[in-house]
């Protein structure tokens, strides 16, 4: 009986069978390493999408977090020959007046705005233990001025003596000492008396100079300690009011000592004061960069007081033409006062300034711009330098109603 198969054809099928599966399994293999490179193209495509999309919606929001602004050239003006400051009015001379010697107020004889000469009798303080004290030293004055008398005596009489060898020269070196000691008892008793005859004489509370008095802050019966910690009055002498205003640094050598300077005053209106530059500070101060003036007015009809604004009117040479722009693009910050601009398009820059004329609208710039620069006409508070602002237009052209 034979092996062999009787079928040719699955015989042929056996011997092929071994040679397709190889093939088989490279086929999934690669189509497997197929999905595996799109998936990654896919997911680096994803990473490199989200990157940009993150990189622009970064600049946008920079975009829109600079501040709009809207800017304009500044206007030019008239030549520059005065421009107006600020002044703060003080009294010639201003003085607390304190106690020197303790007790209880008796009496006080001036009120506020009462006008009163050097020497004017203010208060009145009654100082028991002061009176008891100077007493006391009296006493004790008159008792060392009688030893000391005593010990001079018997100093002399012994002096005399001793040239007979009556007594002895140690007894009479004694005595002279003993009148030498007495009498240094004497000075010291002395001088105790005076100070205390100067406290007593301070029970009596007198004006140092003519003024009007301005305060009170003591009444009848109040206890009242010596020293600065409790003000009796304050005595202000305003017949000649002092003007202190600050110089910008530019103008601090267009102006002379014995200069006239016109001062106004908004409870005055229509009424200008003449006033004269009596000193300077000679110091520039580093941190406003100004110079400080002293204006002394004559105040003898009293139609002004201490503690008021004045406005000081300063002439000078011509400075040639200024530039005008609006109060609100003004910029107030501790380094000085500054004026923003826009530099390269969109780069906000913030220039110092000295300011003229001030109308409350306007205000003339005398130095730090110029005709080309373009000004921020209202920059927000927050705006620093170098900053990346977005420059608008105006209203009128936004709507179409600019030419």
């Amino acid at each position: 009986m034979s092996n062999q198969p009787n079928n040719p054809q699955a015989a042929n099928d056996h011997e092929q069978a071994p040679e397709q599966k190889p093939i088989q399994s490279r086929t999934a293999l690669l189509g497997i390493a197929v999905v595996v490179v799109l998936t990654v193209l896919l997911a680096v495509f994803g990473a490199l999408h989200r990157s940009h999309a993150d990189t622009v919606l970064a600049q946008r929001t920079i975009d829109l977090a600079a501040p709009t602004v809207i800017v304009a050239p500044a206007k030019p003006g008239a030549p520059v020959d005065s421009f107006v400051l600020p002044g703060n009015v003080s009294a010639y001379t201003d003085s607390p007046i304190y106690a020197r010697t303790s007790g209880y107020l008796t009496r006080w004889y001036f009120d506020i705005g009462a006008r009163v000469k050097k020497g004017a009798l203010l208060a009145e303080i009654s100082t028991p233990e002061v009176d008891q004290q100077l007493a006391q030293a009296e006493s004790e004055l008159t008792t060392a001025q009688a030893n000391a008398n005593n010990a001079r005596i018997q100093a002399e009489r012994y002096t005399g003596l001793v040239k007979s060898d009556a007594v002895s020269r140690q007894d009479t070196d004694t005595f002279v000492n003993q009148a030498a000691a007495t009498a240094g008892a004497v000075r010291s008793a002395q001088a105790n008396v005076e100070r205390l005859r100067q406290l007593q004489s301070f029970q009596k509370v007198f004006a140092p100079f003519d003024g009007v008095i301005t305060a009170r802050t003591v009444d009848t019966g109040q206890l009242i300690d010596p020293g600065a910690g409790k003000e009796l009055f304050h005595l202000q002498a305003i017949q000649t009011l002092r003007v202190y205003a600050n110089l910008p640094q530019s103008y601090s050598q267009t102006i002379k000592r014995g200069s006239k300077i016109d001062l106004t005053f908004d409870e005055h209106p229509g009424k200008t004061y003449q006033g004269t530059l009596e000193r300077t500070s000679d110091a520039i101060d580093p941190v406003s960069r100004t110079l400080l003036v002293e204006i002394d007015v004559n105040n003898r009809a009293n139609d002004l007081m201490p503690g008021s604004l004045a406005q000081v009117h300063f002439k000078t040479p011509p400075r040639g033409q200024s530039l005008v722009v609006p109060t609100s693009a003004l910029i107030f910050r501790k380094e000085g006062l500054r004026v923003g601009t826009v530099v390269n398009g969109n780069i906000a820059h913030l220039v110092p300034v000295v300011i003229g004329e001030d109308d409350g609208a306007t205000v003339q710039i005398i130095t730090g711009l110029g005709p080309a620069d373009q000004v921020i006409q209202d920059p927000p508070d927050s705006i620093i330098e170098g900053e990346k602002v977005f420059v608008g237009k105006p209203v009128g052209q936004a709507n179409g109603g600019g030419k």
